[in-house]
């Protein structure tokens, strides 16, 4: 039986501080665990399943360390788990450590002030399928270990590292690298050509780029618009650039 005080703790890694203090995260569902137990970027602490999950996974257990894994009831489930619909397991695993920015030759991400952790979680899964390895967020942009974002990457977090950085102050350091603004009013990037390299960047979901960013970029980048829309979402706006310059 799962012990009050584990309960206690794993919710309280529902906390951005508890999980900086601890350097872990929570996972959930046997798609996104199973990614992340291969993944060689991070360590597993304790997997809590069900006793059908772990008759159904043997090679998997055999696989687990002494002490790792809690067997556990639908019912602590429920109580520990942040889904609606709590899938068999849930795991804990180490926040893998990040490696030295390199922007050179490659396409990468740069998200100033994103708040939704949905749309975080998909545009971490969307660089995933464009290859492109980094993600570079404003300070106060939404914790890329935040549950539901680790959810929304559908394992991708295991594989695109995000960094948060003070964004004026990565400009400057990286003045070299071209650098792409997305906005309603600049050049149709169905008529661009793939990039070699460039920081592609996409601002707050209602109000955009900032202005100091969006005067320190060397190009503005448009979709253009042919019904009423106001606006497209962060995560999709994302996907349909990637797909063109990249």
């Amino acid at each position: 039986m799962l012990l009050k005080s584990q309960v206690k703790y794993i919710q309280s890694l529902g906390q951005k501080k508890f999980r900086d203090e601890e350097a872990v995260f929570i996972a959930e569902g046997p798609k996104i665990v199973n990614e992340l137990l291969q993944s060689p970027r991070t360590s597993l602490v304790n997997l809590f399943a069900t006793r059908e999950w772990m008759n159904a996974n043997p090679r998997v257990l055999a696989s687990l360390s002494p002490g790792q894994l809690i067997e556990i009831e639908e019912s602590y489930l429920k109580r520990i788990s942040g889904l609606s619909t709590p899938n068999q397991l849930l795991g804990i695993f180490k926040k893998p450590i990040t490696a030295s920015l390199v922007l050179q030759n490659r396409v990468s991400l740069v998200l100033d002030n994103i708040q939704d952790p949905g749309n975080l979680g998909t545009m971490i899964r969307i660089a995933d399928w464009f290859a492109v390895r980094y993600i570079v967020c404003s300070e106060h942009s939404v914790d890329a270990f935040n549950p539901k974002v680790v959810q929304s990457s559908m394992g991708s977090i295991c594989r695109v590292e995000v960094f948060y950085k003070e964004l004026k102050s990565f400009f400057s350091q990286y003045a070299d690298i071209p650098r792409y603004a997305t906005v309603l009013d600049g050049e149709n990037v169905f008529t661009m050509r793939p990039l070699k390299v460039g920081l592609i960047l996409i601002g707050n979901e209602s109000q955009g780029i900032s202005p100091e960013l969006l005067k320190m970029s060397h190009h503005t980048i448009s979709i253009p618009r042919k019904g009423e829309a106001e606006s497209l979402n962060a995560a999709i706006a994302a996907g349909i650039i990637l797909s063109h310059l990249t």
